[in-house]
């Protein structure tokens, strides 16, 4: 796994925020509900994110969360909000869990999980949640016309009327 469960339940809540009209906020459990998301972890991580200023929260009937006005979603990278969940140094610990593992005193994974390691951040880094969200609406998209071609036995270009 590229980063922890807390780190990709707050990317799918971005994700799902990126997709609400601007300046909308949107109640966690509702959040929690569409991406199968445990509503009472989900929640916690959202008020987290809130306190960092990552997101912006109200409180009353029409509350929730909703994304920093201004704050486009085609600047915040996925490496943004995994290492506001995970830690600014999520990725610099020992892959074989040992306390002191350096260029001095490397483990035997040492020199593999450098470069590995340099590959996730650098993906994570130039992968944008906007970019996550146009993939994702492809996908489903996709998973619709091919839904579609399953029912009606050919393709959606090729019905008529």
């Amino acid at each position: 796994m590229l980063y922890s469960r807390t780190a990709e339940y707050a990317i799918r809540a971005f994700v799902h925020l990126s997709q609400a009209p601007p300046n909308t906020y949107v109640m966690a459990r509702r959040i929690a509900e569409k991406e199968e998301i445990p509503a009472h972890f989900l929640a916690k991580i959202l008020q987290d994110l809130a306190r960092r200023q990552l997101l912006r929260s109200n409180k009353g009937p029409n509350g929730g969360f909703a994304l920093i006005r201004g704050r486009e979603t085609k600047a915040l990278s996925l490496l943004d909000v995994v290492e506001a969940v995970d830690g600014p140094d999520c990725y610099g610990r020992c892959a074989a869990g040992l306390g002191e593992c350096t260029d001095r005193t490397p483990c035997g994974m040492h020199d593999s999980w450098k470069a590995v390691r340099s590959r996730i951040m650098e993906y994570l880094g130039r992968t944008t949640i906007a970019e996550v969200a146009a993939a994702l609406d492809r996908k489903r998209e996709s998973l619709e016309k091919a839904a579609k071609t399953r029912r009606t036995g050919r393709p959606a270009a090729n019905r008529k009327g």
